[in-house]
C-alpha cells in the first residue's frame, strides 16, 4: 500500500471504531454522567501509559467545561498522592484491557474510601469492570495498527467516549458560552465574551459636532477623527451621528449646495449605542445585524463616553 492508502485505511479503521461506540451506549453511560454531575468533590481521572495520556486529555476537557477534574497517575498514589482524594470524589479509571496491574492495585484504596469508580475499558469482563460502580465499554474490533498491536483505534474510541461524557455534562449543567469563557480567559473566545466596550472604546480626540454646524466644517472634524464618523452633541447628550457614507451621499445629492447644509440635515438621530459593560461579542452582533462599523458608548443619561469600531472587536 502507498502512504496515502495507509493513511486512508487508518482513518477508516478509527472512524469505524468510533461509530461502533454508539451501540455500546447504555444505562451505564447515564449512571456515569449522573455520578459526575452530582459529585460534591472532583472527578479524578487515572490511567497508565497511552490510557494515561488519553485520561489527561479527558480530565482537561471536563475541567474546562464545568466539571472539576484532574488527572493522576496511579503510580504516584503509592508515593503519597492518595491525599488528594476524599469522600465526595468520583474516580474515572481507564484501561483498555481492564487488567492493568498498577491500576488494579490502586482500586482497593479507592473502594476502601467508598469513592465510586467509573471504569472505561475494552473488556466488560475485566477485574476493573467487575469492581467499578459502572462500566463504559470502549472495545474495538481491531486497532488501526497493521500489526493490531499499537493502541490506535482503542485510544481514539476512549477519547471520544470521554468527549461524550463532557458534552452530556455540559448539557446537564446548561453550560453557556459565557461559562466557557470563564474557564478560557486567555483564549480568543474568552476575550470576546469577557471583554467589554469600556475595555476597547476610543475616548480621545472624538469628532464632536453640533447639529447646526455646516457640513464643510464637519468634514474637517470627521477627517481628523479618523473614525469615519462624527457625533452630534446637544446640551451634553448624543443627538445623532453622521458617517463618511452620509457625507458622500449628501455630496452626490446636493452638489454645490452641499456646503450650505448642516449636520442636522444628514445625521441619523437614533444611532446605535451600548453601555460600557456591553460585551464585545454582543457589539459584534449589533454591527453585523445593522451593517455598521462603529457603535457609540453612552452612559445612562445618553452622554457620549467613547466609540467602539469594528477593528477593536477583532481580538
Amino acid at each position: 500500500m502507498t502512504d496515502k492508502e495507509n493513511a486512508i485505511q487508518c482513518i477508516k479503521d478509527e472512524a469505524e471504531a468510533v461509530l461502533g461506540l454508539i451501540s455500546k451506549i447504555d444505562d451505564n453511560f447515564e449512571q456515569a454522567v449522573n455520578l459526575m454531575l452530582h459529585c460534591s468533590g472532583k472527578v479524578i481521572v487515572t490511567g497508565v501509559g497511552k490510557s494515561g495520556h488519553i485520561g489527561a486529555k479527558i480530565a482537561a476537557t471536563l475541567a474546562s467545561t464545568g466539571t472539576p477534574s484532574f488527572f493522576i497517575n496511579p503510580l504516584d498514589v503509592f508515593h503519597g498522592d492518595l491525599g488528594v482524594m476524599s469522600k465526595g470524589d468520583v474516580v474515572l479509571a481507564i484501561s483498555n484491557s481492564g487488567q492493568t496491574d498498577e491500576l488494579l492495585r490502586f482500586i482497593p484504596m479507592v473502594l476502601h474510601m467508598q469513592i465510586p469508580i467509573i471504569a472505561m475499558s475494552g473488556n466488560p469482563q475485566s477485574l476493573l469492570a467487575k469492581y467499578s460502580t459502572c462500566h463504559l465499554n470502549v472495545s474495538v474490533e481491531k486497532e488501526a495498527c497493521p500489526l493490531n498491536l499499537a493502541p490506535t483505534s482503542s485510544t481514539t474510541a476512549t477519547l471520544v467516549m470521554g468527549d461524550a461524557l463532557a458534552i452530556a455534562l455540559m448539557n446537564k449543567r446548561h453550560f453557556q458560552p459565557q461559562d466557557f469563557a470563564q474557564f478560557h480567559p486567555g483564549g480568543e473566545l474568552g476575550k470576546r465574551l469577557l471583554t467589554t466596550a469600556q475595555d476597547v472604546m476610543i475616548t480621545e480626540n472624538l469628532p464632536i459636532l453640533s447639529q447646526e454646524m455646516n457640513l464643510g466644517e464637519a468634514i474637517i472634524l470627521v477627517s481628523k477623527g479618523k473614525l469615519g464618523l462624527g457625533v452630534a452633541i446637544e446640551q451634553g447628550h448624543i443627538a445623532g451621528i453622521i458617517t463618511d457614507g452620509d457625507i458622500r451621499r449628501a455630496m452626490e445629492r446636493w452638489k454645490a449646495e452641499f456646503f450650505n447644509r448642516t449636520v442636522k440635515d444628514i445625521m441619523t438621530s437614533t444611532p446605535k449605542t451600548v453601555s460600557p459593560q456591553t460585551k464585545i461579542s454582543e457589539i459584534q452582533k449589533i454591527m453585523n445585524k445593522n451593517k455598521i462599523h462603529n457603535v457609540l458608548v453612552a452612559d445612562g443619561d445618553n452622554r457620549l463616553l467613547g466609540v467602539v469600531d469594528r477593528y477593536a472587536c477583532i481580538l
